[in-house]
């Protein structure tokens, strides 16, 4: 992804950025070893093989039962399990935040192929006129959504979108974009470790890594997001065997990057994440002992927060301690 550093069209400071931190010449990027690719799948079998008796254990379990593992499980269980217990019982819903994410990154790989002038909310249309035309729960819920909540649904996504075409340089096909990557790693046929990459840039070249895994966020930073892309290089790194070569969290609203270069130790640290957190999802699922509870900051808009002894606990102190 050298060419990554060329650019023919006048950047502004933060597209230029995007450039400096992601492109790298062939002599600064790593090259892997082709037997890593195997040694992960290993470590994984080795580590969630003592956990397939706690599968057909749980309390709703069947023959033959696969377990989903994604990033937002891994999350919400090593952060507090109350939390992660309380949601795992919820139905899912499609609901206004929740599809803006959705519908920006399709409008961001529309951007990347689009051949007309670009016009963001000519974009966020089709994007969502594409969404809705699908056989998927979301497409549902587009079909049936009110028009206030299409309205907001609309703005949000267009203001996601207008910030990603102001921080980035227009993408390159020779820098093979892709949006929305999804990432599959099965292990004894029984545990499914699945996510989507925001986007991708870059291409390895045999051993030598070339690809940069990019996700894209609004807010503050979070170490949460880091391990997410941790974890999408985990499964990007087995499922074709040379490792992404950096990770970047962006943040939209501050124009910022979280990066970091992606390391064997990273990976094989990710490895034991995974099992660890895998293993306190089936502890849970058994019932073998209560979950736990991770008072801090979040407590306050916690929804378990009413019936969460803990979590009173330190709002009250952290009260006490800022008067």
């Amino acid at each position: 992804m050298a060419s990554l550093s060329e650019s023919a069209a006048e950047l502004n400071p933060a597209q230029q950025e995007v450039l400096d931190l992601l492109g790298a010449t062939r002599d600064e990027r790593p090259r892997f070893d082709a037997v890593l690719r195997h040694e992960l799948q290993r470590a994984l079998e080795d580590g969630l093989e003592p956990m397939l008796t706690l599968l057909d254990a749980r309390t709703d379990a069947k023959p033959g039962d696969t377990m989903f593992i994604s990033k937002y499980a891994l999350g919400q269980v090593l952060g507090c399990e109350r939390k992660y217990e309380f949601e795992e019982r919820q139905p899912f819903e499609w609901k206004v935040p929740i599809a803006r994410g959705t519908i920006a990154h399709k409008a961001i790989e529309l951007s990347i192929h689009w051949r007309r002038e670009i016009e963001p909310l000519t974009l966020v249309d089709e994007a969502l006129g594409r969404r809705a035309e699908g056989i998927d729960p979301l497409a549902d819920w587009l079909q049936t959504v009110s028009e206030t909540e299409r309205a907001e649904l609309r703005g949000s996504v267009n203001d996601l979108l207008v910030k990603f075409l102001e921080c980035f340089p227009r993408l390159k096909p020779a820098w093979y974009p892709s949006t929305e990557t999804p990432l599959r790693v099965e292990v004894h046929d029984r545990f499914v470790l699945s996510g989507r990459v925001d986007l991708s840039l870059g291409v390895a070249d045999g051993s030598l890594a070339g690809k940069v895994l990019i996700d894209l966020k609004t807010g503050n930073f979070s170490p949460q997001h880091r391990e997410d892309l941790r974890f999408y290089a985990l499964l990007d790194a087995i499922r074709l065997g040379t490792p992404p070569r950096r990770l970047a969290t962006y943040y939209l609203d501050q124009g910022r990057f979280h990066v970091e270069d992606v390391t064997e130790d990273l990976l094989f640290s990710t490895v034991a994440r995974v099992v660890d957190a895998t293993e306190r999802m089936l502890v849970l699922a058994t019932g073998q002992r209560d979950p736990h509870t991770a008072p801090g900051p979040a407590c306050r808009w916690c929804p378990v927060l009413n019936e969460c002894d803990d979590g009173q606990r330190h709002l009250r102190t952290e009260d006490d301690d800022t008067w």
